[in-house]
């Protein structure tokens, strides 16, 4: 009887291990990669890409710059501008860290990475001064200063217009999908406070 269940006892122990040797020949056990990797790797994936264009803005303005003359007397240039205005997030300074299985990256704030007049399409509407002083010459630089003028409003009416919550959404899906094509299923992102001193 001893070696009847003796022999019973190996066969099943025999049994159990082939069983768990074709098991794990034919369905391997897959170790999840998110918990294999570290917040300073999914960094090394990411900061390289820097500034990130998440958004593209084409802005047409009508600007207007006055010049006062002196002892009087005015000389106005109008200018009909068209700009494109670029938003995004730096990822230079993106940080991550795990909070169990989910990866939480901090982002910068979005911010306007590029603004630059289409010299093409932009174009002098009006240059005129005032008629009754024509001994006043006409200033050379006044129209570069319209321009200077042009890219500060075009960036004001991007920032009017949402771009810099549109790049964020944009930098947290491009990111998130991009994660997610790497094995991280599980993304948060949080935004970083603004440094007030910089």
């Amino acid at each position: 009887m001893w070696r009847t269940l003796k022999f019973y006892f190996l066969s099943t122990v025999i049994v159990g291990l082939a069983g768990l040797a074709v098991y794990y020949r034919y369905f391997p056990q897959r170790v999840s990669r998110e918990s294999l990797v570290e917040a300073p790797a999914i960094l090394r994936q990411i900061q390289p890409l820097n500034d990130l264009i998440t958004v593209r803005y084409n802005i047409q303005k009508v600007i207007g710059l006055t010049e006062q003359k002196v002892p009087f007397g005015s000389e106005q240039v109008l200018m009909l501008v068209q700009a494109k205005v670029s938003g995004g997030v730096n990822l230079a300074e993106a940080t991550a860290h795990r909070a169990g299985q989910t990866v939480v990256i901090q982002l910068p704030p979005a911010s306007i990475l590029d603004a630059a007049l289409d010299d093409k399409e932009t174009k002098v509407w009006d240059r005129s001064k005032t008629w009754w002083t024509p001994w006043v010459s006409l200033n050379p630089d006044l129209e570069q200063s319209a321009r200077r003028n042009a890219l500060e409003a075009v960036r004001l009416a991007a920032v009017q217009m949402g771009i810099l919550s549109n790049a964020q959404q944009n930098a947290e899906t491009i990111l998130r999908n991009f994660l997610q094509t790497i094995g991280f299923n599980q993304v948060s992102f949080v935004i970083a406070p603004v440094d007030r001193r910089k």
